[in-house]
């Protein structure tokens, strides 16, 4: 099962973590499922920004992007090269490590 590795935030997981979760798991859902309430405004939709993440290690693993979620990506604070929707990004068999930004453009955050 791969291993997705959260990078300290101070919200989210202030000394990071670890988690396991099925190939074939979007971040987003896998994150929700092991208590790290990352923030999902369009219930994992792929309309809004607010569940981005910049995938540190093991990019290439994730599922392809489309056309849809790089459309938004351009929105989304803290844009990097390799930020992804984690709505949108699926999980291979490989380890990924990312980092939730700081801020997102949600302004009100939902509570879900």
């Amino acid at each position: 099962m791969p291993v997705i590795r959260i990078l300290p935030h101070p919200e989210y997981a202030p000394l990071g973590d670890t988690i396991e979760a099925p190939a074939g798991t979007s971040v987003c859902e896998a994150l929700l499922e092991h208590g790290i309430a990352i923030e999902h405004a369009c219930d994992m939709s792929c309309a809004c920004t607010t569940c981005h993440v910049i995938v540190k290690e093991g990019f290439d693993s994730l599922g392809e992007m489309d056309e849809a979620e790089e459309d938004l990506l351009d929105r989304a604070w803290g844009l990097a090269p390799t930020s992804r929707l984690s709505c949108q990004a699926i999980l291979s068999q490989r380890d990924v490590t990312i980092e939730i930004p700081k801020y997102s453009i949600n302004h009100a955050r939902e509570n879900h």
